[in-house]
């Protein structure tokens, strides 16, 4: 056999290394590291550290970051793991993982404080990530030819359209598309998150309960998941045409009720006893809460809400991504799906910085209350990185491929 015919999956078995041997391993590695990471460098920054200068001013970078940056690296991972799973081809392995691992790599590298890269290279190679993702999974979407499936890959799209819009406006190829491809970004994500979520929380919850010998079926509410998906399409949208005025409010709010209502069928009650099914059921649950605050703040001005943005990147998104990195990390590499008690506090410090960043600035002035955030922020992820990261490094122990 030449050398040229080992496949991946060979090399792991012979190594017991397998970072490249699915779509999720280097991106779930990537984004929990770049977590724990960016954020004590942005809370430094904050508390009067001196960070060198970079392409991208300190505040830009914090925001670029943790939405390119982070849950950038979350979409890939999930989309280069969701796609083999519904176009029922072999996973991504091998070059193809390390050309975009390193792509990606490559997009925080140019951007990162002190980089050298002239600021217009620098935004030009952060774009390369997300397109060339897209192009590695074209193919097997079209040999697939299902047209729902192109709906995931086309929010990416929209996603890497606020990107664009971000690093158009810092490098100076049109000006004031800042604060839109922020919100863009940002909206797209929470869509995702209704999207996607909407589909394997009741999923996973229904087969556990079954599992568990405690069969449940949904409560019928006619029109009520699709009208949700398309109020948080609504918002995004909105925050589009007619951002931070009473149209952005009161679509926020009617997509907090839609989304709560939907939420209110799947059984989350049942899933106490379960960790790795509550903290989905939360995630998702923090979807309508950070949009009620949204609207109560657009509306009436109230300061306790002013925190939304945080409760809906930190709480929702952030949440919701941890949630999924864990459970597809235990699933794909052959684990049983049981939240250890290091992973359950996990879950726990990044609600808790969640909450503390969206509403202890009001009660608390100064910077304390960023500082505990962070920190929170911090230990989560360390925890993930240590309970998952030889997961993500290492072969399977039952040897199968993956």
């Amino acid at each position: 056999m030449s050398a040229d015919s080992v496949s991946s999956d060979q090399v792991a078995a012979r190594t017991g290394w397998a970072v490249f041997g699915h779509g999720f391993r280097p991106f779930f590695l990537i984004a929990g590291s770049w977590a724990f990471i960016a954020i004590p460098l942005w809370v430094a920054f904050l508390h009067g550290a001196t960070l060198p200068d970079g392409p991208l001013p300190p505040l830009r970078w914090h925001v670029h970051e943790m939405l390119a940056g982070f849950i950038g690296a979350a979409l890939m991972g999930f989309l280069l793991t969701a796609v083999p799973n519904w176009t029922g081809r072999r996973g991504y392995a091998g070059l193809p993982l390390i050309v975009l691992s390193g792509l990606f790599l490559a997009a925080r590298l140019v951007l990162l404080p002190g980089s050298p890269v002239p600021l217009g290279l620098a935004a030009a190679v952060a774009l390369l990530p997300l397109p060339a993702l897209l192009l590695t999974v074209l193919p097997a979407l079209v040999k697939a030819r299902t047209a729902r499936l192109y709906g995931p890959p086309a929010l990416v799209l929209a996603f890497w359209a606020g990107d664009l819009l971000m690093l158009a406006d810092v490098a100076g190829w049109w000006a004031g598309g800042f604060r839109q491809g922020q919100m863009l970004a940002l909206d797209v994500a929470l869509l995702l998150v209704g999207l996607i979520g909407g589909r394997i929380v009741p999923s996973f919850t229904l087969n556990a309960l079954r599992k568990a010998g405690k069969p449940a079926v949904l409560h019928p509410l006619p029109g009520v998941d699709r009208a949700a998906v398309l109020s948080l399409l609504a918002v995004a949208l909105t925050d589009l045409v007619a951002p931070d005025g009473v149209a952005a409010g009161l679509a926020a709010g009617a997509a907090a009720v839609l989304t709560l209502l939907r939420l209110s069928r799947w059984h989350g009650l049942s899933t106490l006893g379960q960790p790795i099914l509550w903290v989905l059921h939360l995630a998702y649950f923090l979807v309508p809460a950070s949009l009620a605050a949204k609207s109560v703040f657009l509306l009436t001005g109230l300061g306790w809400a002013g925190g939304w943005l945080h409760l809906q990147s930190v709480g929702a998104i952030a949440l919701m991504i941890l949630a999924v990195m864990t459970r597809a990390t235990l699933g794909h590499t052959g684990r049983d799906l049981l939240a250890a008690p290091p992973v359950v506090l996990a879950y726990l410090l990044l609600l808790g910085a969640a909450l503390t960043r969206a509403f202890a600035p009001f009660l608390w002035p100064g910077l304390g209350a960023y500082g505990v955030a962070g920190a929170l922020w911090a230990a989560s992820f360390a925890l993930f990185l240590a309970v998952f990261a030889p997961m993500l490094l290492r072969s399977r122990p039952d040897g199968k491929p993956g």
